[in-house]
Order: structure tokens, then sequence, then C-alpha cells
């Protein structure tokens, strides 16, 4: 949203320099009218006077939000003004420097493009097949649009809800101050075996349902046993979980569920567990980078761990610290007439070896315990 003189616009957006009917789609400015709720009125310029906020500040939130600079194109509604109100008065009242507004508008524009082009891309696109012989898919795009734009945005703001719970929740339950941003956490990488060579061979079409059914699997998995997935990279997914154990069952389950599959690509997880930073919905650091090495090591259809995810499922005893321990804890449960410890897992230490970066590490190979 920048007042240059250049004029440049892309995407729906007018070109100042010709009339619009002459530059663009009618439906698509139908659509873009039924989608917003509201007609073009404002230049970028007079949207930032009418919000009362500079001319700066506005193009700093516009381009945080994803959206190309417009020149002195005419292509603001009421509704843009509304938002840079909303953000410049979340600034004005001190609840956020400008630097977190910049941000809560970056966040929210990457995570809701990618919503907006996976829904026009593969939901959209297979709803608008023409139904009928003759009929355009633009005959049929405007009230299909029309019938399920409030029922999806109805839905975004309930799972946006749902969400924010979930996550303040463990903010609230975080035991400092500093664990609000630098946390204690499990994390993990699930990697396909050799996509390079599968995106050889196979048809871009049946890749990309190779890759979204992957996706699709992981994602289920980890939500049903309470991690969370930070990311997608087609052929890897990042997650995270509060503990280890948590961690371990979702590698373990993610492994049993692809192998039993014989569609799918054999697969390795890199895990490790530490210090975590978390800023804008990804997770960084030493802990992040240790569990991604090691996921570039591991044997195909195995989960390796680091030391002190070790260490974390030995203290919690969900794994045993060895097979020999394990036999004398139930030897002595059974002299006692106790119940012998039950464990989920069992710890196999690997040979040490230098991990580029991060020094010498030794790598544990996690199993479920019969």
């Amino acid at each position: 949203m920048t007042v240059d003189d250049s004029g440049s616009g892309t995407g729906a957006q007018a070109d100042p320099e010709k009339p619009e009917g002459e530059t663009e789609d009618p439906l698509a400015l139908r659509l873009e009218g039924l989608i917003l709720g509201a007609e073009r009125r404002y230049t970028p310029f007079q949207a930032a006077r009418s919000a009362g906020v500079s001319v700066e500040l506005a193009t700093r939130f516009w381009r945080a939000m994803g959206f190309a600079d417009i020149g002195q194109a005419k292509a603001l509604t009421e509704a843009d003004v509304l938002a840079l109100r909303r953000l410049s008065g979340l600034v004005e009242a001190g609840l956020l420097s400008e630097a977190m507004a910049v941000q809560v508008a970056r966040s929210t524009g990457q995570t809701t493009a990618r919503l907006a082009e996976w829904q026009i891309d593969s939901f959209l696109e297979g709803l608008t097949e023409p139904p009928e012989p003759g009929m355009t898919r633009t005959e049929v795009t405007y009230p299909l649009i029309e019938l399920l734009l409030p029922e999806l945005e109805e839905f975004l703001v309930y799972v946006w809800r749902r969400q924010l719970a979930a996550a303040t929740g463990r903010v609230v339950q975080a035991g400092d101050d500093e664990e609000m941003v630098d946390r204690r956490l499990a994390v993990g990488f699930a990697d396909l075996v050799g996509f390079t060579r599968l995106t050889r061979r196979m048809e871009e079409e049946e890749l990309g349902e190779l890759v979204e059914a992957f996706e699709t699997t992981a994602a289920d998995l980890v939500a049903a046993h309470g991690g969370r997935l930070i990311k997608t990279l087609g052929d890897e997914v990042l997650f995270a979980a509060d503990d280890a154990g948590t961690a371990g069952e979702i590698a373990l389950r993610l492994i049993e569920t692809m192998s039993n599959d014989e569609t799918m690509p054999e697969l390795r997880v890199g895990m490790a567990f530490g210090t975590v930073t978390t800023r804008m919905g990804d997770v960084f650091g030493t802990t992040v980078n240790l569990a991604s090495r090691l996921t570039s090591i591991a044997p195909r259809d195995a989960v390796l761990v680091d030391g002190a995810f070790a260490e974390e499922l030995v203290r919690t005893s969900e794994a045993p610290a060895s097979e020999a321990e394990a036999t004398a804890a139930a030897e002595k449960a059974e002299q006692d007439g106790e119940s012998a410890p039950s464990y989920r897992f069992a710890l196999q230490p690997m040979w040490q070896r230098p991990v580029r970066g991060l020094g010498v590490v030794e790598p544990w190979t996690l199993t479920r315990r019969t």
C-alpha cells in the first residue's frame, strides 16, 4: 500500500493508468466485491488518511500481510481502513508495540494466504467443475462462493478461537515467564525416504496425491496423540510436544502407520528434547537443529533421539535406562510381591558421531518395549 508514482499493480488490483473495465475481468471484480463485502473507494493515501495513520505505517502493515504495492490505484475498501484503525489503535493504546503489530499482520497474512491458496486450488477448483454441458466454470463460481463464504468464515473463526484457547492454556501453564518464549519441548522431524527419486519417476498429479496423503496422515496422528504440527515441507513434517513420551508415541505411530501403507515410501524420524524458542508459530534453536540432523542420519523406518530425549524418558519412567536395569527392577518387584514397572519404550544407544555445527552426539534408537 504505497503511494509512489509507479502505479504498479498485481492480481485483481487496478492499473491506475487504464480504466478498470479495460484491464480486469468483470467476474473477478464481482467476486472481489462479494468476498470483501465492500467496493473499492480509496487510494492508499486516502485509506491511510481516513484511518488516521501515516502512509509509511500503512505501507508496512500492507506489505506485512503479504500484498504487493499498488501505487495510486483506487483499490482499497472500507474494510481496509477499519483494519488499519484497529492495528494502529492497539499501538496507540499501548497494548502492542509497532513492531509487534507488524508481526501480527505478517503472521496472520502468511497463515491465511496459505489457507486461501489451498481452498482455491484444491477445494473450489474441484467444486466449480461445470455440472452440465454448456455451462462454464464462470457461471458456477459466483453462486457457489456466495453460498460457501459465510459458512467458511464462521468455521474459520471457530477453529481460530479453539486454537487460541489451546495455545493460551499452554502459555498459562508454563512454569515462569521465561518459559513463555523459551520452553523445553520435544521436537521431531518425520521425513519420507527417497523423495527426490520419487519426483523423477512419478507424474505430478500422482506425486501431489502422495504428499497430500502423507501430510494428512501425519497431521491427524500428531493431533490425535497430543502433539502440535508446526509445519509441513512436502516430504517432511515438523512437530512438537510438551513431553518426550507424547513425542515418542507420535513418532512410532507415524512409522507404524506409514509402513503398513504400501503406497507410501519408508519414513525416518529424528527427535530432540530441550529449550526451544517459539516465534510466530514456528520453533527455532539448537534443539530443532539437532532433531533435523538426527533425521538425516536415521535408518529407514526408525526413530533416533538425542541423549536429552533419552534421559527425559528415563526420568519420567517411560523407558528403562537399560534392559539390565529393567530386568533387575522386575526381579525386585517380584520378590517384594509388587507389580513390575511397565515401560512404553526401549532405548538402544548407537555409536557416537560428529554432527556438523553441533559437535559429537550419541543418538539412541527408540522402539516400543514389548
